[in-house]
């Protein structure tokens, strides 16, 4: 810093707190009187009244240079209003008009101070305040994830990894409000010069700060009942190899995911893991971007972490369908408002990587589901990975397919249903589906049957065997079965008067239930299929005009529907069942059609 020659100066409260000039004599060498306005002595005095330190430090200030110097007083008394308002910038303004009004600088460390006042043509000599390393360093070391302080408690940290760490006292002391905040002030000057920090939310009484790689949230009252500082620093950085990951979701991955939810309980290491998918895009050739509030995701200097514009996600949303991104991770995902613009992003071609607090992948879906459609679902979250202490414990995959849910018989309900498989086995694990005007999610059971049910079951198959080759059977309890056999061969099998199958209910010692493979409501009826312009026309050889009926492909159900006046159903051929009959036909596969 260069010498200040005035001889007499003007200064505000930051250079009397930071004692800037008893400590610094010999950069002010012309020095002999110094102007303080009424408005500093009140703030300092008001300060000290409550009990704060930087009140009493600046009085003290001012004593002792009245020793060396001629300190006069100047300027308004601020009134009440002026009291009232001085968050808003009143007391700086009063300070201003006395270096303004005696035509002297104005000499102060409060940057804000100092861009108001070279904007009104104040003579303004800024002195940056002495950076020093933030002391709440002083609590961390490479097993710490977490410090948390409070006035009047003694400060904890949170020590180990994701999943297994324990609090731990740091000091057998109380830390004390005045303490706080002058950690609260270092953080605020470092942030403040420091390029790689930012202010990510300022609020009246909260602020949080991205401070390098720490997440510091600063909470005073009204809105708690004392100064409290959470630090957070991620102490693992882990490379997508280093979890190990299966080939099938690797490939997963690398081919089809694009709406990608990662979930978990809090602090299972989520974010860890997105910073390590966003890698992973990026070296493969990836524009990759990331939405945080605040940003703290420990990313490559590559991508460009994006935060909320004018307060808003939808407005950065905008921006982002503009940059056009392959890949963009939103960490956090909570409101309903933030749910929207994952959902808007993903439908507009953006592959999405989101982060979700959920106690099972389940939750993560409900979350999705209770402000969507169902029918948009898998289009927006096609895979959901659920990590737990630092590790992946299950993948999912959405998709959607046209069916009758499980457990139900009748085909006219096929509908929409939303299939949720466990990506490594393939198995279905839930459905979902409208049931009435609400969607419902069904945990499909799986019950593996012994070795001596598989048995009992082959042995059972054989005697029917020769009545139908495809005979399906199952084994609903330990004594009663259900035989699926084709419709023409039911009546062979229950005899007349029933007496056949009596007879081998008897035989077995079980109570058999013959059902046919395709269900229906009545007999089999032919039909010529032929195609008038963009349909496909299917003609009944005998009249069932006004009746359902029902089609089918071996035993899969293709639709449904009702015969015209003209003894006719028609269907278009660009329609996903008339694409599916084309198919068929075309490979010459017999379609049946049965009255229901």
């Amino acid at each position: 810093m260069e010498v200040i020659t005035y001889d007499k100066i003007v200064v505000d409260t930051s250079i009397l707190i930071d004692k800037f000039i008893s400590k610094n004599p010999d950069k002010f060498p012309n020095l002999k009187e110094i102007v303080i306005p009424i408005a500093v002595l009140d703030e300092l005095q008001n300060q000290a009244s409550k009990g704060k330190k930087i009140g009493f430090e600046g009085l003290e200030e001012i004593k002792k240079l009245k020793e060396k110097y001629n300190i006069t007083f100047s300027g308004e008394r601020p009134s009440l209003e002026d009291i009232k308002l001085a968050k808003s910038g009143r007391i700086d303004a009063i300070i201003r008009d006395v270096a303004k009004k005696l035509n002297l600088p104005l000499i102060t460390s409060d940057y804000v101070q100092a861009l108001v006042g070279e904007a009104e043509g104040v003579k303004v000599i800024y002195i940056a305040p002495e950076v020093k390393e933030p002391s709440f360093l002083k609590y961390f070391d490479n097993e710490t994830m977490s410090v948390h302080l409070k006035e009047n408690s003694y400060p904890f940290a949170k020590k180990g990894k994701p999943g297994n760490f324990k609090l731990v006292k740091i000091e057998d002391r109380t830390l004390s409000r005045d303490e706080l905040e002058e950690m609260i002030k270092e953080i605020v000057e470092f942030a403040r010069q420091d390029e790689k920090s930012s202010f990510e939310i300022v609020k009246d009484s909260v602020l949080i700060i991205q401070m390098r790689e720490y997440r510091i949230a600063i909470v005073k009252p009204p809105i708690s009942d004392g100064i409290e500082i959470t630090i957070v620093k991620p102490i693992v950085k882990l490379s997508l190899e280093d979890y190990k990951l299966s080939e099938k979701l690797l490939k997963r991955l690398e081919e089809r995911a694009e709406g990608i939810i990662i979930c978990g309980p809090p602090g299972s290491g989520k974010s860890t893991f997105c910073a390590s998918l966003v890698e992973f895009y990026l070296k493969k050739g990836k524009i990759v971007k990331t939405l945080e509030s605040p940003r703290d995701l420990i990313v490559p200097e590559e991508v460009t972490q994006y935060t909320k514009l004018e307060g808003s996600f939808e407005k950065t949303a905008d921006i982002l369908l503009l940059v056009r991104p392959d890949y963009t991770a939103f960490d956090e995902i909570r409101r309903t408002k933030d749910f929207e613009v994952f959902a808007d992003l993903r439908l507009a071609g953006i592959g999405m990587i989101g982060v979700v607090h959920a106690s099972s992948p389940l939750d993560a879906i409900q979350r999705f589901l209770s402000r969507y459609e169902l029918g948009m679902l898998p289009h927006i979250v096609d895979t959901i990975i659920f990590i737990k202490d630092g590790e992946i414990k299950k993948v999912l995959t959405l998709s959607i397919k046209v069916k009758v849910p499980t457990g139900m018989t009748e085909e006219d309900l096929a509908r929409p249903v939303v299939e949720v498989r466990d990506l490594e086995t393939g198995e279905l694990e839930y459905e979902i589906y409208t049931y009435g005007e609400e969607n419902v999610v069904v945990p499909i059971k799986k019950e593996k049957k012994s070795a001596i049910y598989e048995l009992a079951k082959e042995k059972i198959k054989e005697k029917f065997e020769k009545y139908d080759k495809n005979v399906e059977i199952d084994i609903v309890s330990d004594n009663k079965i259900i035989v699926k056999v084709d419709n023409s061969v039911l009546p062979r099998i229950i005899g007349k008067k029933g007496e056949r199958i009596k007879r081998l209910e008897k035989e077995l010692g079980l109570s058999i239930e013959v059902v046919p493979k395709i269900r229906s409501f009545g007999s089999e009826v032919e039909f010529i299929v032929s195609e008038s312009g963009n349909s496909l026309e299917f003609r009944f050889l005998k009249d069932v005009a006004g009746k359902r009926i029902g089609f089918y492909h071996n035993d899969k159900f293709l639709f449904s529907a009702i015969v015209g006046k003209n003894n006719r159903i028609k269907i278009t051929k660009d329609s996903e069942v008339g694409q599916e009959i084309i198919k068929l036909l075309v490979k010459k596969e017999k379609i049946r059609a049965f009255l229901q």
